[in-house]
């Protein structure tokens, strides 16, 4: 038998089937267990549950936008190893998306409702990275996730002290994403102008504070 070759048309359905599991589910199964689960839950006050749930459905739409982003970039990378990476990168970001929307149901809180728009955005701007060139690609990831550990420590000191389980789940991702960060800049990755910077931190604000309401 020979080997069927892809082609965009193939890809193209492949990456909807991925836009359509990540936004709609069912949640992926993740590798690792949840760092809450070796957590003792104590019981919060109403007001922290809520604070709680709306930190956690920030975090898990910044995890559909991290899939959309690597997702984005390994359809459009060029070099094989790259591509390569993007799509691993993807994958060991399915156990935050599953973590997060875990610990979200537990708090009785629900997922962002515009996580189709998160993801379609996060998509073209990946796919945009990849297009532009392999290490410029490369670059935004370790910008994105240099700046999603920064977020995630501001998150881990606005969590209630109590809420020992959300916080062993944001303290894993802020370590996984500091070393995609650097697995980003040894594999070639170029630094960003400025400007690009700070269009993403604004771009990132945008969707934490929406992400908190609705």
């Amino acid at each position: 038998m020979t080997d069927r070759t892809h082609s965009s048309l193939d890809r193209l359905m492949e990456q909807l089937d991925q836009a359509l599991h990540t936004v709609l589910g069912p949640t992926p199964r993740p590798v690792r267990n949840s760092p809450a689960s070796v957590k003792e839950e104590i019981e919060l006050k109403a007001a922290e549950r809520a604070l709680s749930g709306r930190l956690m459905r920030i975090n898990h739409a910044g995890e559909i936008c991290a899939q959309a982003l690597y997702q984005g970039q390994a359809a459009t990378a060029r070099l094989p190893d790259v591509r390569g990476k993007m799509e691993q990168a993807a994958q060991e970001e399915n156990d935050h998306l599953a973590w997060t929307e875990e610990r979200i149901r537990e708090l009785g809180g629900h997922t962002s409702y515009l996580n189709p728009i998160w993801y379609a955005g996060s998509f073209a701007i990946g796919a945009l990275a990849g297009v532009i060139g392999d290490k410029w690609s490369l670059g935004f990831v370790a910008e994105t996730e240099k700046q999603v550990v920064k977020h995630l420590e501001g998150h881990l000191q606005r969590l209630p002290t109590e809420d020992h389980k959300s916080q062993a789940i944001l303290e894993q991702m802020r370590d996984d994403e500091g070393r995609h960060a650097t697995v980003a800049i040894e594999s070639g990755g170029a630094e960003l102008p400025e400007p690009v910077r700070q269009f993403m931190h604004c771009t990132s604000k945008i969707m934490t504070r929406t992400a908190y309401w609705i």
